[in-house]
């Protein structure tokens, strides 16, 4: 059935076009869930590289068939390549951790017939082993180190703020901590002294 020439249902493209875009979402919420953000805690940047895979992924699934391809392809790479967010500057390792979400939501896109489900399952798989091995060991080589900040929002400390507690000094310092332990609170004068602890 058409409308304006357009088919209303293709049930074999959009059967596809459901599998590939889960296997995608699938991927790269593991990649972003289970390797990066235990060991970056940057909530901005979970949503930021989910909503950009799914986008991306789609613009290049649904684009594929007027026949741009590569060139479209390159050409996403180059426009989220250059990306500088005005506000901060991204550190190389999230510039690499885009790099590889466009990269694979791109491939899961446009791979074609001439490429084998197997064959993509294996360069999916392939770049997850990767990225958790050098994660893993990163992680280990970093050296933790401690220091004491006075706090002076004293509304934050309740427990169950504790992760934006977290989000707050660290955005405030660049430092990237680990865990921290509240040492001593001054109700006279709104402040608390909070240990924390982060990694180099």
């Amino acid at each position: 059935m058409e409308f304006l020439g357009i088919d209303i249902l293709d049930k074999e493209d959009f059967l596809e076009l459901f599998i590939r875009s889960a296997f995608n979402l699938l991927v790269i919420w593991y990649i972003v869930k289970s390797l990066y953000y235990p060991a970056n805690k940057n909530k901005d940047y979970v949503f930021t590289y989910l909503l950009i895979s799914t986008v991306v992924f789609f613009l290049c699934f649904l684009l594929e068939n007027v026949k741009l391809e590569l060139g479209f392809a390159l050409g996403l790479f180059a426009v989220f390549g250059i990306i500088r967010y005005r506000t901060e500057t991204i550190s190389v390792k999230e510039m690499t951790y885009l790099f590889i979400v466009i990269g694979l939501s791109v491939m899961n896109a446009l791979a074609n017939k001439k490429i084998s489900y197997f064959e993509l399952l294996f360069a999916n798989i392939s770049i997850i082993f990767l990225l958790d091995y050098f994660e893993r060991n990163w992680m280990l080589q970093r050296s933790t180190k401690s220091k004491y900040v006075l706090y002076e929002k004293i509304d934050m400390i309740a427990p169950e703020k504790r992760d934006e507690l977290v989000d707050d000094i660290q955005n405030r310092t660049g430092l990237r901590i680990e865990k921290l332990e509240i040492e001593q609170i001054d109700l006279v004068r709104d402040t608390a002294k909070i240990k924390i602890y982060f990694v180099e």
